[in-house]
């Protein structure tokens, strides 16, 4: 019986992440198409909405499709009262589990992450602060971001 139904249900589920990557990556694409800026101007109007609706539903389907199921105790807290949300260790996919319910904030991410096919996209409609393991300044530009970011009074999203 469970050889049977991770036969049925392994390509299942890998179809519907599949699919569902897609989507997100459709609409990554028209949320950020000709959006001046390109990471140094926030996404306003329906451009965050849509990424903050879209990308938050299509990511809670997603891990649901895997297998988690995300509940959410007590409030999240709002963009003025926490600017800045801290998650750790921060060392895996696992992170992504809490964009969902927190309205997709901006992220912290290396540089390289954001020139991958489909995820680059995706990444990229997030906003993130990049980092550069290249670049010896780097760490003090993204505190810099950060910093810019949390006292910008809701211009940007939070950021994780």
């Amino acid at each position: 019986q469970t050889v049977l139904q991770g036969i049925i249900l392994l390509p299942l589920r890998a179809i519907c992440i599949a699919l569902l990557l897609l989507i997100a990556w459709l609409f990554a694409s028209i949320a950020t198409f000709r959006h001046p800026g390109k990471g140094s101007v926030p996404l306003k109007g329906w451009r965050r909405r849509m990424i903050q609706t879209t990308l938050s539903c299509l990511t809670r389907t997603l891990f649901f499709v895997m297998g988690f199921q995300v509940k959410v105790k007590g409030k999240i807290a709002s963009l003025r009262e926490a600017p800045i949300f801290v998650a750790a260790p921060h060392s895996s996919f696992f992170d992504a589990i809490i964009c969902a319910p927190t309205g997709m904030p901006s992220i912290v991410s290396r540089a390289e992450n954001l020139s991958t096919p489909v995820f680059g996209t995706i990444l990229s409609s997030l906003q993130p602060v990049s980092v550069s393991r290249q670049d010896p300044d780097s760490r003090k530009n993204t505190v810099t971001e950060i910093t810019k970011r949390a006292l910008s009074r809701g211009q940007w999203p939070q950021v994780i």
